[in-house]
């Protein structure tokens, strides 16, 4: 750069650059920072300095904020640049400001009408220099001061500018959506924008507006669909294309959208299912963007309702994915995957062996995300193996934190699908050894709660066994060293509870290991308190039973130990069991009830017995109790007394203003009354971030009062207790109109030729490898044939826990999605009208045209009822003519093309809600769908006719880019 620096800068500045670069130490590299520092506070405050030269100590406070060090002392230099007339010094001094400050900052207020000023510049890198400063550092309180300006760059010339002013309203829409809610229909105008930079920009806002209301911008499926078709066509320009994918970034976010507009609607999901197909066939899998467009087109198609066609494609883009050599590509194979088997639980076991691969990955990523899989898909049939797997994986680990999500997921799978009462014994004891306490304690709790009230309905001999074999199993662990301390209070309870219900057991060696307990744990004095208690069940039980009761030398030692402990809890427990080995039989019997664990203890929960007493209380002057909620914004609260009882205000500190002066009246016979000093409720202004809903304000004012009072309407309240807030949230306003979408739009049918082609360019490539046979005995075991039963083990077997509080929804479906698929079906699926440009032909499905099948629909009646699967119009009859209707009008018209707006007036107003015309062959415009077109009979004859014939019928989609950038 020689000796005069290169670029426009200092050769002290270039030195100071490459010095950081070449330190070999963060202590050296400091030491440059604090030199430096030192200089530039030595150098920034001399007089008449150099423009050029205040540029660059600028950038050099930068270079210090970047790399960790404090350079407060030049902020006030970098707002004062962006006052300058300058550009180059005007760019540099807001770039400054917003790397130095943040939108709390005190030195935030003297930039606000620079900015002012400088988005009404007629140079429009000043006016995005401004908007890039409007996004960073205006906070919630300066909206309103740069609102108006932002609002009016929505028409600028420049679309730089203007996507720079939709960036700043959604960054306002994020900070106060209250302070931007009366435009949100802007969004929807910008959506048309003829530059595709300002609508890509636009779908970022649209986005997080769908998503917190979905059903006001269902109008807007057909225009995200036209969009998102011609971007997929390559309607955009070259500039547009990233790795030879046309605007990737575009497509992901139509994606995310059209996943919230589509999700339980069958009538917008079937709009979309053209253009996902063509996404699928079209993507580029050689790169990573092109995954990603097809992974987010995977996420798509298992949020909207449901399509075979679709589902098998989806499950075709997931199996290249598997198959990939690329860790992340697995990962999002095994995720995609798992998105799909909620919908259709098959897909799974098409990829066994792929999931098993990633099972044994040593990538521990890829490791926990399959287990992930595991988990949503487990049934009866494979929920030991899979338990199994979970547990050895959690044994092997260190992390706790992922160590106590496995513990829970293994518990719940046990609870809820678990083939004998010894296994699930044994798996929670594995699962409480080897989580230790890392196991939540409600776990704990609901076991116990489980083992009491038992698994089989009605049916006293599978508990009895349950509750024999969790005693023998925990007199086998009993012994073993450093157990945890959650378990520990698990097995004193079971062994106290049902230590000798079944009589293979004495008293006497159950109360011994007891003991043994209580001695190998004496710094835990939970564990302690859980043993004496069981020791005091189990001698209660031999009481009752009028067995004579022998006390074991280690037992009264015990006992003697923990009457002189330091512990009020162990001291009291101890006194208890000295009382009760005192007493006889009947008593203990009342005491000490036997299998009282499953009795439900009643509450009165509104205290109805202290009726009597809060009666009395009220006589005697006593203040009725005032609910927590009614306190809030409470002012006086001698407003709330009761009216029948008039008492002598008490002395003590009031909080409450001083109430206004009054005029003493003067009067024989004493007054008693009740001083005012309620005051008008401020209003404070309220930044509610609720979008739909208004806050009701409730009025405080006492209208019976003839005092005089201190009204503050419109002053703002500085300091007094809270009020109530008097802001009210302004509703979104948006179009209720559906637009008609008057012409179905179909794709041309690909080839065979081609659909090989492009099945071809997914594969890859790889050696066919013998399969293990250890891999194929655990793949049967995953997926080997469907659950016979996927409910509660009856008489011979396990049932879920009655009421568990950490069991989800989520097993429960999987069950009924598991035994819906297990029952014969006679019902005959509809035909899919989705053509995605192959003619498949497998062995099960029918060999009947689906037209002929539609004209015999059409036959039996006008009215055809299809089955409600949870669609937003479910009361319809499905349009089934809405595919092909357009078909027949241009046959007829001569290929004439479905006019579309040419103008930005008429572009928006079918963006904005409006319903979109069709030119119709009669030349009637804004006519329904249903009634355009020749006979529906006649229609499907041609069709039929023309499929036999192997003409494959087209049409033109509405070209809305093509005016747009025109």
């Amino acid at each position: 750069m020689g000796s005069q620096g290169g670029f426009g800068q200092s050769k002290e500045f270039l030195d100071l650059v490459k010095s950081i670069g070449e330190a070999r130490s963060k202590s050296e590299e400091d030491r440059i920072i604090l030199s430096e520092i030192e200089t530039l506070k030595r150098r920034i405050v001399e007089p008449d300095i150099p423009k050029r030269k205040m540029k660059e100590y600028i950038i050099r406070l930068v270079y210090v904020e970047m790399l960790g060090h404090d350079a407060s002392f030049g902020y006030i230099h970098a707002v004062k640049m962006t006052h300058d007339d300058s550009l180059l010094l005007k760019r540099t001094g807001y770039l400054a400001v917003t790397l130095f400050l943040n939108e709390d900052h005190d030195l935030i207020i003297l930039i606000v009408n620079t900015i002012q000023k400088d988005l009404k510049s007629d140079n429009y890198l000043v006016v995005c220099a401004a908007l890039n400063a409007v996004c960073r550092l205006i906070n919630e309180e300066t909206i309103p001061a740069v609102l108006p300006q932002v609002v009016e760059l929505l028409g600028h010339a420049k679309e730089a500018v203007r996507k720079k002013a939709i960036m700043a309203l959604h960054r306002f829409y994020q900070k106060s959506p209250a302070s931007v809610l009366h435009l949100i229909s802007n969004f929807r105008k910008t959506l048309c924008d003829k530059d595709p930079g300002v609508m890509g920009a636009t779908l970022c806002p649209l986005f997080d507006i769908v998503t917190i209301d979905v059903n006001s911008y269902k109008d807007l499926v057909i225009s995200f669909i036209s969009i998102l078709k011609q971007v997929a066509e390559r309607r955009l320009p070259k500039s547009y294309d990233y790795h030879q994918m046309p605007a990737p970034f575009i497509q992901i976010k139509l994606l995310k959208i059209l996943a919230l507009l589509g999700s339980g609607d069958k009538q917008a999901s079937e709009q979309m299912y053209t253009v996902l197909g063509d996404i699928f066939r079209k993507c580029d899998t050689l790169s990573n963007i092109g995954n990603a467009v097809l992974y987010e087109c995977i996420c798509c198609v298992s949020c909207i309702y449901p399509n075979t066609k679709l589902l098998e494609a989806a499950a075709e883009a997931i199996s290249k994915f598997l198959k990939s050599e690329s860790h992340n590509l697995k990962y999002m194979g095994i995720d995609a995957l798992g998105r799909l088997i909620k919908i259709s639980p098959d897909i799974a076991e098409q990829h066994q062996l792929a999931v098993i691969d990633c099972l044994e990955d040593p990538d521990d990523t890829l490791k926990r995300k399959t287990f992930e899989l595991l988990y949503k898909m487990t049934k009866s049939s494979n929920v030991e193996v899979i338990v199994d797997r979970m547990i050895d994986y959690m044994i092997s680990i260190n992390d706790n934190h992922y160590k106590t999500e496995i513990a829970s997921r293994c518990v719940e799978l046990a609870e809820q699908f678990a083939p004998s009462n010894h296994w699930f014994i044994q798996t929670m004891n594995k699962v409480f050894e080897h989580a230790g306490d890392l196991v939540n304690i409600k776990v704990a709790h609901n076991l116990m709660r489980l083992i009491a009230e038992g698994f089989g309905e009605d049916d006293d001999t599978a508990d009895s066994q349950l509750r024999s074999s969790a005693v023998e199993s925990y007199l086998c662990i009993i012994g073993e060293p450093k157990l945890p301390s959650v378990f520990l209070q698990v097995i004193c309870w079971v062994l106290g509870e049902y230590g000798t219900a079944d009589g293979k057991y004495s008293a006497s060696y159950i109360t011994g290991k007891l003991c043994d307990v209580a001695e190998a744990y004496s710094n835990d004095e939970t564990v302690k308190a859980y043993a004496i208690t069981a020791l005091m069940k189990l001698y209660a039980y031999e009481i009752a039973a009028g067995r004579e009761v022998d006390i074991l030398p280690e037992c009264q030692s015990l006992i003697e130990e923990l009457s002189a402990s330091h512990s009020t809890d162990l001291q009291q427990r101890a006194y208890e069991l000295q009382t009760l080995i005192g007493l006889d039989a009947r008593a203990v019997v009342c005491v000490m009830p036997s299998d009282a664990s499953c009795e439900d203890i009643e509450i009165d929960k509104s205290l109805s017995f202290l009726n009597h007493y809060v009666q009395e209380s009220l006589e005697k002057g006593a203040q009725p109790y005032i609910p927590e909620s009614a306190r809030t914004g409470m002012l006086n609260i001698s407003s709330f007394r009761n009216e029948d009882h008039h008492e002598v205000p008490m002395h003590g500190l009031r909080f409450e203003a001083y109430e206004l002066p009054q005029p003493v009246v003067p009067s024989k016979s004493p007054v008693s009354y009740t001083p005012s000093t309620e005051l008008v409720p401020v209003p404070e202004p309220s930044y509610s971030r609720e979008i739909h809903t208004s806050t009701a304000v409730p009025s405080i004012s006492n209208s019976g009062s003839t005092e005089l009072k201190l009204r503050l309407d419109g002053v703002q309240k500085k300091w007094g207790r809270p009020s109530y807030s008097s802001g009210s949230t302004s509703t979104l306003e948006s179009s209720s109109q559906k637009t008609v979408n008057g012409s179905a739009q179909t794709e041309s049918v690909s080839t065979s030729t081609s659909r090989a082609q492009a099945t071809s360019s997914f594969d890859l490539k790889k050696p066919q490898v013998e399969i293990s046979e250890e891999k194929q005995r655990l793949a049967a075991s995953l997926f080997g044939g469907p659950s016979k039963t996927d409910k509660r083990l009856t008489s011979s077997s396990h049932k879920v826990v009655k009421s568990s509080s950490h069991t989800t929804e989520k097993p429960h479906i999987a069950k009924a999605a598991d035994t819906a698929l297990e029952k014969p079906t006679t019902v005959q699926p509809p035909p899919d009208l989705l053509d995605l440009g192959e003619t498949t032909v497998t062995s099960s499905a029918p060999s009947i045209d689906p037209f002929k099948q539609l004209e015999g629909l059409l036959d039996q009646g006008e009215n055809v009822s299809a089955p409600n699967h949870g669609a937003v119009n479910a009361s319809k009859a499905p349009d089934i003519m809405s595919l092909y209707v357009e078909i027949a009008a241009s046959g007829q018209s001569g290929g004439a093309v479905n006019s579309v707006p040419t103008n930005g007036d008429d572009m928006l107003s079918g963006l904005s809600g409006q319903s979109i015309r069709t030119a119709s062959p009669g030349g009637a415009a804004g006519s329904s769908p249903l009634s355009k077109g020749p006979n529906l009979k006649d229609a499907l004859e041609k069709d039929a006719l023309v499929r036999q014939m192997g003409v494959t019928p087209t049409s033109q989609n509405p070209n809305l880019f093509k005016d747009l950038l025109g």
